[in-house]
């Protein structure tokens, strides 16, 4: 059985084949060294018949010998290895080449030893796969970065995301809404209107870190290399998406939900985001502060606040803490355990340091149904450049993403704005 496949190598002096003790190996590999052990041994009994002894014959017999042997056994081994499920930390199943990924992208980090990573890339037909653009870190890596961001990157953990392979996700909708309608059980079904449609864009932008690291470091075989580039780029990515699905403005970056436009709430449209003021530029009301929010809780539609969340920052939430109801009980509530979230009138409280502070016209909180209103765009694949020049003595690796995100449904996000109307 072949377990890999590379071309035919030619034969050394000492008649074993290039490359037959080491790398890939195949069982004509094998059969090959057989033959050449079969012409040799030919020649050592004929050079015997004549009565002639040569030593030289005898030490090329006894490496020829060794190399059959190790040959078998490293055949035997690559056999079993495909044969058996490989598990891996998380006690998952890895297959082989999830194994040989792995571990040749552990050589590239600690060494700069690319060699098995191009192999890999060349085998699995990747296009752009070259030291200079870096190399795709293994998946479990990629899930381990993906599960950290979502732990700490305050909107990518209450936002709906979307895995894509291109550089832009298009997602339909259609502008009329959808042709419904009421009819008999035997009455004829009418035609219904053509569904006037359109296409929101979600393109992916480049996100990058570049964490650094010692020599010794690297050569510290008790490291573990992935948990470290995972914990070095987590907060790195955190900080820039964080900033970006709030208020980025879409140029090389994702679109942030306070950078569309924005209407009252009483005249909003689709492409735009409702707003509710509370009567005072830069504050709540000194009557009744608490009417505003019931507002801004009752401008979202039904469906959308079984899953709503309140998101603001740290100053934001200190003021709302202050604030009571009608009765004297406060709206803000701590969380009830360890991993839970605050809550202000029983929905919970995102804190965003990246939510604007109160101030005249500002849009500092904001409340929706965010799985179904924003969207995050994550294009599969994480690369990583080794660059031990750049910064000597130290080795800087340029980590980089693909992100995007942008408001999907613009009915199920509401901002409270303090200003005066």
């Amino acid at each position: 059985m072949d377990i890999d496949i590379v071309n035919e190598a030619p034969e050394t002096k000492a008649g074993i084949p290039a490359g037959a003790g080491g790398g890939h190996l195949t069982h004509d590999d094998v059969m090959r060294l057989f033959e050449t052990y079969k012409a040799e041994n030919d020649a050592r009994l004929a050079a015997i018949a004549r009565g002639r002894r040569d030593a030289l014959y005898e030490e090329k017999m006894a490496r020829l010998d060794a190399e059959l042997d190790a040959q078998k056994r490293r055949l035997d081994e690559l056999t079993l290895r495909s044969a058996r499920p490989v598990f891996g930390r998380d006690g998952g199943m890895q297959s082989l080449d999830a194994v040989e990924h792995k571990a040749a992208f552990n050589a590239y980090m600690r060494t700069g030893e690319s060699a098995g990573l191009r192999a890999l890339e060349l085998k699995a037909l990747s296009v752009g796969s070259n030291p200079d653009g870096g190399y795709t870190v293994p998946l479990e890596i990629e899930q381990m970065i993906g599960r950290r961001l979502a732990a700490i990157s305050p909107i990518r953990a209450i936002a709906g995301r979307r895995e894509i392979t291109g550089n832009v996700y298009r997602k339909p909708f259609a502008v009329s809404g959808p042709a419904v309608g009421w009819v008999g059980e035997t009455a004829a079904r009418p035609e219904t209107a053509t569904p006037v449609l359109d296409a929101l864009n979600f393109p992916a932008m480049e996100l990058y870190a570049m964490p650094a690291a010692t020599p010794a470091l690297l050569d510290d075989s008790a490291v573990n290399i992935d948990e470290w580039l995972a914990t070095e780029v987590e907060q790195a990515f955190a900080v820039q998406e964080g900033a970006a699905f709030v208020s980025g403005d879409g140029v090389n970056k994702p679109r942030g939900f306070l950078d569309y436009s924005t209407v009252d709430n009483g005249a909003w449209s689709w492409g735009n985001i409702g707003t509710i003021a509370t009567g005072v530029d830069g504050g709540f009301p000194a009557t009744n502060p608490s009417d505003v929010l019931v507002d801004l809780v009752y401008a979202l539609k039904a469906g959308y606040r079984q899953n709503a969340q309140f998101v603001m920052n740290r100053k934001t939430q200190a003021a709302i803490r202050k604030l009571k109801d009608a009765s004297g009980s406060y709206l803000w509530q701590p969380p009830a355990g360890a991993g839970q979230r605050a809550s202000l009138m029983t929905f919970p409280v995102v804190e965003a340091e990246d939510m604007p502070d109160m101030a005249a016209d500002s849009l500092s909180v904001a409340f929706g149904d965010f799985g179904r209103g924003y969207l995050v765009v994550d294009r599969q694949g994480v690369r990583v450049l080794r660059d031990p020049f750049s910064a000597k003595p130290y080795v800087l690796f340029y980590t980089t993403k693909r992100v995007g995100g942008g408001v999907q449904d613009f009915d199920a996000i509401k901002l409270l704005q303090f200003s005066a109307a």
